[in-house]
């Protein structure tokens, strides 16, 4: 038996775990893994889509063990899911002897490492990036609180021990790996780590298979017809710029007055309908929608351009977007700033929209709106080439394989 743990402090009801997480464990269970999913689950969403992912993992015969979430008392209600993680963990390994745990970013790494130490099982440390400094910098964890600061520091020496001991690593982007290669840490060198970016569905994200008469009604529903319409996808919140790109959205109407944004989002509407009115946009000129992972590629095809601006720092250096593959691979050109990942090189290198220097309030009202390098076909061969899922699902087979078996 090819036995694998895949850890997951995100939520398989989640959209995360919908896009960045299933679609890889159906992929290798295919090619004769047999999973074992640890996730932690927020009650309300787990209700909603508890059923459809089950029947998902028992179709792919993929073992899921749902824990639940816990919110509060913020640090201990942390620990309080690390020890369930833990014992959990640890009595499946009795009954299962898994050869390999993959661990998606540093909280389910502290189990993964010590399965590797107590009990001899392959670690993967998966990372999603560099997580410490993106809740420093993210302002989720103020460092002035001498707690804070003592959780960022142990998990900051954690990083090393991850990256030293575990026995193969992913990184999301190129940018990300040689900053952990100019390090120079032991037993740490370039073959050990993997660049996997966030990819997409290309089954799924396929405009050939978008239904022409459903989009027909979407349009006369949001009322988009004759409209230029710009789109937004994915959640809003600590990274994501709102004000920026309503400013930017703001000059689009300048330059199309018919121009309208449309925001695919789950998010609470009332949040940017605010923002926009302290802007002095016309809230006439914004929809927000919020649908299921599978409807969002039929709502991308409502977009005339795609917009997105993440702050850039340097935790931001290891950040892959989910909605950039998904917009590239729906031929839609897109606008984002630089700084972010390998982001603005894969715009750059497959012709697929425009990248702004910066989001400062000159740079958003002088830009031209006329891609004049756009380049659908080589957009969608870009998603392909760079974030299709078989491609990441052949790259995770590459490290399974080693390991496994």
């Amino acid at each position: 038996m090819k036995n694998v743990l895949y850890l997951s402090y995100d939520g398989m009801t989640d959209p995360l775990g919908q896009s960045q997480v299933l679609p890889y464990l159906i992929g290798l269970s295919k090619k004769g893994f047999q999973f074992t999913l640890i996730s932690f689950e927020k009650p309300d969403r787990y209700s909603q889509e508890k059923s459809k992912i089950e029947s998902l993992c028992i179709e792919h015969n993929i073992h899921w063990k749902p824990l639940m979430y816990t919110k509060n008392p913020p640090v201990i209600s942390t620990i309080i899911d690390i020890r369930k993680m833990r014992k959990t963990a640890f009595t499946l390994h009795q009954q299962k002897r898994f050869q390999l745990v993959h661990c998606r970013s540093y909280i389910s790494a502290l189990i993964g490492l010590k399965l590797k130490r107590d009990k001899g099982v392959k670690l993967l440390f998966d990372m999603r990036g560099f997580w410490a400094d993106e809740r420093v910098e993210g302002k989720i964890w103020n460092i002035q609180n001498p707690l804070f600061k003592w959780i960022y520091s142990y998990f900051k020496k954690k990083e090393r021990t991850y990256f030293e001991e575990s026995d193969a690593i992913v990184s999301l982007t190129e940018i990300g790996k040689n900053e952990i290669l100019s390090w120079n840490l032991k037993n740490v060198t370039s073959e050990k780590i993997s660049v996997i970016p966030c990819c997409v569905d290309l089954d799924l994200f396929n405009p050939e298979k978008i239904d022409s008469e459903l989009l027909y009604k979407k349009k006369q529903e949001y009322q988009l017809t004759n409209h230029y319409v710009v789109g937004y996808v994915g959640s809003i919140g600590t990274w994501y710029q709102l004000r920026e790109m309503l400013l930017a959205f703001k000059h689009m109407t300048h330059l199309k007055p018919n121009a309208l944004f449309l925001f695919v989002t789950k998010e609470s509407p009332s949040i940017i309908q605010n923002e926009a009115k302290e802007l002095g946009i016309n809230p006439d000129a914004i929809r927000v929608v919020s649908v299921t992972h599978q409807k969002v590629p039929c709502y991308i095809s409502l977009f005339d351009c795609s917009l997105f601006f993440i702050r850039p720092s340097f935790s931001k250096k290891a950040s892959s977007p989910t909605k950039q593959g998904e917009i590239m691979a729906m031929g839609i050109p897109l606008i984002c700033n630089a700084g972010v990942g390998d982001t603005d090189e894969m715009v750059m290198r497959y012709q697929s929209g425009l990248v702004l220097k910066d989001t400062k309030e000159k740079t958003l009202s002088s830009f031209s709106l006329d891609f004049p390098d756009f380049d659908r076909k080589l957009t969608m061969q870009g998603a392909t080439e760079y974030f299709g899922l078989e491609r990441g699902v052949e790259s995770y087979f590459k490290i399974y394989d080693q390991f496994v078996g």
